[in-house]
Order: structure tokens, then C-alpha cells, then sequence
């Protein structure tokens, strides 16, 4: 293998090969039984990876050509032939990972249309630069005027070409009667060419083009630095939308196979998982066996053995045996699907210091143009010098550009967006960031929340048999955990469950076989309010069942943290009092209720003010979405996850105080940021309108203050996940 293939595989992705099914399905018709391949192969360096590659592919059967693209690393092979050749498993041998080109994956043409702009007002301003140096050594008048031309004919381009991405903002916000940022940095950029166009005609001493073209070049750095923070952000929901599988194998009722595109596998479809597959949809598996990866949904990085009942999530890897899934989600209502959407969501979300920084930045533009309007006013009063007058009122134009402002919250929002899904921690609402770290304490759920919600029948055999099996029955018709439980305990035959109602909080009720029953709390169903949940038969108690859970990983180490923190840890559950006073009392926990309906936790909830509620069943929801702000571990029911406003991924607890602890760093440097801006133009704007700052050293200044901003947010990517 080469140093370049070494460096291939250091750089490898974590995501499975596609199959030779993808491949096949991605592959575009050529005519006359060609079809070629497009794949990206981000470890080709050199010309040795083309001959490599190349020379590779003219031993592999059915492939007609294959060639290299150095510059946008990819890959098109060209191939004859009912299935796809090995294409990804050659480049694997080579020493060289590949994946799928997608079409979303070519260059970025806002980004491309940045580096251009930049670098045309990069070459312009240098090449003025230095011929204003040879100016303030003091060249000749004949010489400075040449040179004066000279940056003129340098600076016309850079204005065109690099300008128009501030000037067609600032045309369009003033068309329709407003003003943005690039407002006042478009005036200035002309004004400073005019002046020192009209220096230039009468043959002035100063001019100040390296002034206009630095401002653009700088603000352009700005610009693209932004705009690549953006994209790295959102390459999040990238990664994400890569791992879908781009089809699946169906099984037909007759018995024979299609593989079919993810769009058209619907609920209900039996599919064939294979070794090394993703799983397209949500589902429970029918037949076979397999170990699973999970770590995308749970962050568990052990494998899960899984067979005939269990259900699976989309994204999961299969990793050993097949085995066939009967589809329950389409690939939009997937799981993944869903974690995707939270994903952008949360980047399209605005909060509260967001708007406060747009609407600053919305009132910054009016008062800086009053203040260049004051200025100009006053010299020309002062002086009566109207060509210095202008010059003072386009450094106080340039130097106030509130792109610092602009920079605080944003550039911050999407750094802690990063931070907090490479932890397994999915934002669905960036406001909900800002509210985190507002909260005093935390109201936890139990079941599914403290414990794994894997409950275990721990007396089955002080229970009448007969009486076990109708609550088994009952259990059959719920998802709830304790249900689940139950229903493993049936006695096999067949009972017929009518007016069968589910009540959040209380438990379940039906007719079976002419009688009434309740299966549920104590105090609810008929029984007595102890720990144990009761099943009445026509209103008389005839069994009691007591259920074991285990706590959830890492759960007393996210308590201590909490405390740590200053934050007062809680339960609300609608367990039976004594299993949630045990559980809390394992924990160290104090405040602990039991026993409490969906509308009495709401109703808590409310009165806890800023508080944070971590919960997952069908029965907190209306808490969740009351709560100032909420979390659910993503093994949580969908309303559960839907109502939350982070979904944390892995089993772990110790998610909640991690979540808080970004959320505090991130008031901190938007604090942090918004002070820097404010205190850069407290102390600069003074300077510029007494006249001791020059266009240029305003733009140096200007794009220092971004600089900075940026810098200082950036900090948020280190500390521990």
C-alpha cells in the first residue's frame, strides 16, 4: 500500500460501504447497456492514486473505463453487465474509501462565488499596498500621481467584481424602505472610491483606494469564515441524511425479492437486512437473527443480540447474520428521518438573544448613518474642509459596520449545536439553548427516565395463574413499559379484549369474556395505594404484580453533577409512592412524589418556574411541552420526543448535566461577545469622529472586532463530552 493509501484509510469514515444494490441503483444509464458510477474518494492525493486506481480497474470484470478526477477526488467507472461489478470493494483492496457521489455533495457555489470575490479584492488591495507604501515614502508628485492611477485602475475590479455581494444586499434591503449591515459598508466602499477617484482627476496628495479595496477584502475573510462555520454546522445533518440507505430488498408475498428505492418502501413491507446494512426503516424484525449496532440511536457501542419481536430503529447497522424486518415507518417517518429534522430545525430556530442581536443590528444601521451624517456636519462647521469632512465620515461609516454584532449569537449557536450532537445530544429548538441555561432545577420521570424502563415481573409466582394470564391479555393491547413486561406472562391461549381503553397515568381497562377489568394503580383500579399495580375484576381485586427496574447508566454521578452545578434534582412519577421513595432514596434525592396523574405533573411543572423536565412516556408529554424546557432520551415514546426540545441518544444520564453545562458556556461567550462589540465601538467610534483614524486603519479595526468575535466562540468546541 502507498503513504497515499495509509493516509486513505487514516482518514477513513466510519459509515459501511454501500452495496453492490446502491451502487447499482445510484448508477446512471449510458445507453446501449453502459453505466457509469460516480463515487467520491476523499484519500486520492497524487498522480500515483490515478495510475493506481485506474491501472486497478482494468482487471475487474465488466468495467469498461474508469476515471480519476484529482481535483474533486472522485471516481466515474463506467461498467457492462446485470449486476454492478465490485467497484467499492477494488477501491477498498487499493487501500481507499469510497462512498456514493451525491449530487448535493458538488462544490459549493455560494462559497465558490466567496473565494472569488476575495480573492480578486485580495490581489487588488495587496498590489495597492504596495504601491501606497512607495507613496507615503515620499515618490515624487509625478510619480505618486502614476501610482494613484495605477491603485485606480487596481481598485475599479476589486469594486465591481468583489463589491457587488455588499451591494446587491444593501440595493435590495433599501428597495424595499430598510436598511441591513451592508448598507453602511457599501456607502463607504464608494464614497472611498469616489474621493479618491476625485483626488486622483485634480491630483491630490492622498487617496484612499487601498482603504475601499482592504474594507472588502477583510469583510469578504469574514464573510467566508462565516459562511464555512455554517456549512460545518450543518455537515451535522449531512451525515446524518448519508446514512440513509438509498433502498432496501422487499419481499414479496409470492416470495420473490425487488430491491426498491427508499421512497417506496411503505409500512407494512417485509424486508431482507443483510450483513453490513443500515436499516432503512423503523420496524420489528420477523425472522432470523443478528447483532446490531445501536450506537446511533442509544450510543451504545456494544452489539445488541436481536431476533423474531424485537424492534428496530433506522440508521442501526446490521452487523452478523441476516435476518427479514417488517417495516413499520415509511423512510420519512423514520427514526433517522426525525433526528434529521431536529437537526435543522434547531439551526433555522432564532432566540431570544438572536432576535435581540438582529434587532440591534436592525437599529445599529439608521444610528450609524445618523452619526457619519453628524460628523460630516460638524467638521464641515468646524473646518469648512469639506474634503476632510468626508473623509472622517466614511471612517466613521467603515469603522461602526456592526458585522461584530451581527457575529455574537449565531457563530456561538451553531459552535454549541456542533458540540452538543458530537455528545449525542440532538437540538430540536435553538431557543430551548438559551432556556437551558436559565434552570434552577430539574423534575425527573422515573420509569424510562432515572431507570431503563425495562421492568421485570419479580413475584409471578405468588400470582394466581388465571388472574395472571387475563393481565397479561390486557397488557398485550399497550406499549407501556410495565405492560410489556407483563405481556410476557400470557398463558398462550386466546382472550377476546373489548372497550379496551388506555388512561395515562392510571392504567387500562377492558371487558374480557363478559367482565370488566382495570389493570392499573392501586387506588385508581380498585385496590389499596401501596406499590403494587392491581387488576380488579369487576371491581373486586384479584391480583397484585410488583415490578423491578434497573437505574439507568451513570444515573448518581448526573445527580452529584447536578448538585454540583447548584441545581436541585427532583421526581415526578406516577409510580406507586413507596418504588419512587426507594428509587429517589438510591439517588439521594429528596424531593420525590409518586402517584401523580399527567395533569397533576403538569400542573407541577408550571409551578416550578425555570425548570428543566427530563421524561419519556406517553403520559409526560403534556409536562414536556409545559416545562420552560425539556429533554427525552431517544428511546422515549415519539410523542414524548416530539414534545422535548433536546433528545439525547446515548443511555447514559449524565447527557442532562452535560446539555446544561454547554448550554452555560454558550450564555457565557454570547455575553462575552456581546460586550466585546459593544466596548469595540464605545472606544473606537470616539477616535474615528475626532478624525484620528484613516479609512484604512477603520477597516484593519473593523475586521479585527469580527476576528475576535469568532475567536471567542470558537472556544466552546473544548471541555469534555
Amino acid at each position: 500500500m502507498s503513504c497515499c493509501g495509509q493516509a486513505a484509510v487514516a482518514g477513513a469514515e466510519l459509515l459501511a460501504p454501500p452495496s453492490t444494490d446502491e451502487v447499482a441503483l445510484a448508477s446512471r444509464d449510458l445507453g446501449e447497456g453502459l453505466r457509469q458510477s460516480d463515487l467520491s474518494v476523499p484519500g486520492i492525493h497524487c498522480a500515483h492514486c490515478i495510475g493506481a486506481i485506474e491501472g486497478a480497474f482494468k482487471h475487474v470484470d465488466g468495467v469498461e473505463a474508469a476515471r480519476v478526477n484529482l481535483s474533486s477526488k472522485r471516481v466515474a467507472v463506467k461498467w457492462r453487465g446485470e449486476k454492478a461489478p465490485p467497484i467499492i470493494e477494488t477501491l477498498r483492496e487499493l487501500g481507499y474509501d469510497a462512498h456514493l457521489f451525491a449530487p448535493e455533495e458538488r462544490s459549493d457555489p455560494q462559497l465558490a462565488r466567496l473565494i472569488r470575490a476575495m480573492a480578486v479584492a485580495g490581489f487588488c488591495s495587496m498590489n495597492i499596498m504596495l504601491l501606497s507604501v512607495s507613496i507615503w515614502s515620499g515618490a515624487e508628485p509625478g510619480t505618486r500621481q502614476a501610482f494613484h492611477w495605477i491603485s485606480a485602475g487596481l481598485a475599479l475590479p476589486a469594486l465591481l467584481y468583489s463589491g457587488r455581494i455588499f451591494f446587491f444586499s444593501a440595493w435590495s434591503a433599501l428597495r424595499k424602505g430598510r436598511t441591513n449591515m451592508d448598507v453602511p459598508i457599501s456607502i463607504g466602499v464608494v464614497l472611498a472610491f469616489g474621493l479618491s477617484l476625485y483626488d486622483t482627476v485634480i491630483g491630490g496628495p492622498h487617496a484612499y483606494f487601498d482603504a475601499a479595496t482592504s474594507l472588502l477584502f477583510f469583510l469578504l475573510i469574514g464573510r467566508t469564515l462565516d459562511h464555512l462555520m455554517r456549512e460545518k454546522a450543518r455537515s451535522a445533518v449531512q451525515g446524518l441524511a448519508q446514512l440513509t440507505p438509498r433502498g432496501a430488498t422487499v419481499i414479496r408475498a409470492d416470495g420473490g425479492r425487488d430491491y426498491l428505492p427508499a421512497q417506496a418502501i411503505e409500512p407494512g413491507m417485509l424486508l431482507q437486512v443483510t450483513p453490513g446494512e443500515r436499516i432503512l426503516v423503523d420496524g420489528v424484525v420477523e425472522g432470523g437473527q443478528s447483532d446490531i449496532d445501536c450506537s446511533l440511536a442509544t450510543g451504545e457501542t456494544r452489539p445488541h443480540k436481536v431476533a423474531a419481536g424485537d424492534k428496530l430503529r433506522s440508521g442501526m447497522l446490521n452487523l452478523t447474520g441476516a435476518f427479514t424486518l417488517r417495516a413499520q415507518t415509511s423512510v420519512a417517518n423514520s427514526f433517522l428521518a426525525e433526528m434529521t429534522q431536529l437537526m435543522e430545525a434547531a439551526e433555522s430556530s432564532r432566540g431570544h438573544y438572536r432576535r435581540l442581536a438582529d434587532r440591534a443590528a436592525g437599529y445599529y444601521a439608521p444610528v450609524v448613518h445618523a452619526l457619519a451624517l453628524l460628523t460630516l456636519i460638524g467638521w464641515l462647521i468646524a473646518t469648512g474642509d469639506w474634503h476632510r469632512s468626508i473623509s472622517v465620515a466614511i471612517a466613521v461609516l467603515i469603522i461602526t459596520c456592526p458585522c461584530a454584532l451581527g457575529l455574537a449569537v449565531p457563530i456561538v449557536q451553531a459552535v454549541a449545536a456542533r458540540r452538543l450532537f458530537e455528545s449525542g445530544i440532538m437540538v430540536k429548538d435553538g431557543a430551548a439553548l438559551e432556556r437551558l441555561a436559565e434552570i434552577d432545577q430539574v423534575a425527573f420521570d422515573k420509569t424510562g427516565t432515572l431507570t431503563l424502563g425495562h421492568p421485570r415481573l419479580i413475584d409471578e409466582d405468588a400470582v394466581d395463574r388465571r388472574a395472571l394470564a387475563i393481565a397479561a391479555a390486557l397488557a398485550q393491547q399497550s406499549n407501556h413499559p410495565l405492560c410489556r413486561a407483563l405481556a410476557l406472562h400470557g398463558d398462550g391461549s386466546r382472550r377476546t379484549v373489548t372497550d379496551f381503553v388506555e388512561i395515562p397515568g392510571s392504567g387500562l381497562e377492558a371487558r374480557i369474556e363478559g367482565h370488566f377489568y382495570r389493570l392499573g394503580r392501586g387506588a385508581w383500579a380498585g385496590g389499596d395505594d401501596g406499590e403494587a399495580t392491581v387488576l380488579t375484576e369487576d371491581g373486586k381485586p384479584i391480583a397484585s404484580v410488583t415490578f423491578e427496574d434497573d437505574l439507568r447508566p451513570r444515573a448518581s454521578e448526573a445527580v452529584r453533577e447536578l448538585r454540583a452545578m447548584g441545581i436541585a434534582p427532583l421526581i415526578l412519577s406516577g409510580d406507586a409512592r413507596p418504588i419512587v421513595r426507594r428509587v429517589a432514596d438510591g439517588l439521594g434525592i429528596e424531593e420525590a412524589m409518586g402517584a401523580m396523574l399527567p395533569k397533576e405533573k403538569t400542573e407541577y411543572v408550571a409551578g416550578l418556574g425555570k425548570a428543566l423536565m427530563v421524561g419519556d412516556g406517553l403520559n409526560d408529554a403534556p409536562a414536556l411541552a409545559r416545562a420552560h424546557v425539556s429533554m427525552a432520551p431517544a428511546s422515549a415514546a415519539d410523542i414524548g420526543r416530539n414534545a422535548a426540545d433536546f433528545v439525547f441518544l446515548h443511555r447514559a444520564l449524565t447527557a442532562v448535566p452535560l446539555a446544561i453545562r454547554i448550554a452555560r458556556d454558550a450564555r457565557r461567550l454570547v455575553g462575552q461577545n456581546f460586550a466585546l462589540a459593544i466596548l469595540y465601538n464605545v472606544l473606537a467610534l470616539p477616535f474615528a469622529m475626532a478624525g484620528y483614524v484613516t479609512p484604512l486603519l477603520a477597516a484593519l479595526a473593523m475586521s479585527a472586532s469580527s476576528i475576535v468575535v469568532v475567536a471567542n466562540a470558537l472556544r466552546l468546541r473544548g471541555g469534555p463530552s
